[in-house]
C-alpha cells in the first residue's frame, strides 16, 4: 500500500468514527445553542457550536462519558465569560 493509500484509508477510518459519535453535525446540527448565532462575535459563534456538536455526540453515544460533560461544562463557562455573566446572585430564591 502506498503512503498516499495508507494515509487516505487512516482518515477514511477516523472520519467515520467522528462521523458516528457526532452524528452529521456539520450538515445535520442539533441548532440548540448555534440558533442563538447572531452578529460577529466569533468567539461566542464558535463556542455556540462546540456546545451544539458535543450534545449530538452524547445523543449518538451509546453511554455518557464524563469527558463530554466535562467539555460541555467548561465550554458553559467560556459562554459566561464571553457574556459578562460573572455574578448570579440575581438568581438565587
Amino acid at each position: 500500500m502506498s503512503d498516499i493509500e495508507r494515509t487516505i484509508e487512516n482518515l477514511k477510518k477516523f472520519l467515520l468514527e467522528k462521523n458516528k459519535r457526532y452524528g452529521n453535525s456539520a450538515l445535520e446540527p442539533l441548532s440548540i445553542f448555534t440558533s442563538h448565532i447572531k452578529g460577529e462575535d466569533q468567539a461566542l459563534n464558535n463556542m455556540l457550536v462546540r456546545l451544539d456538536d458535543k450534545l449530538k455526540r452524547i445523543q449518538n453515544s451509546e453511554e455518557l462519558r464524563k469527558n463530554d460533560i466535562a467539555d460541555i461544562m467548561g465550554y458553559l463557562v467560556l459562554l459566561c465569560v464571553n457574556q459578562g455573566w460573572d455574578d448570579f446572585s440575581d438568581l438565587i430564591d
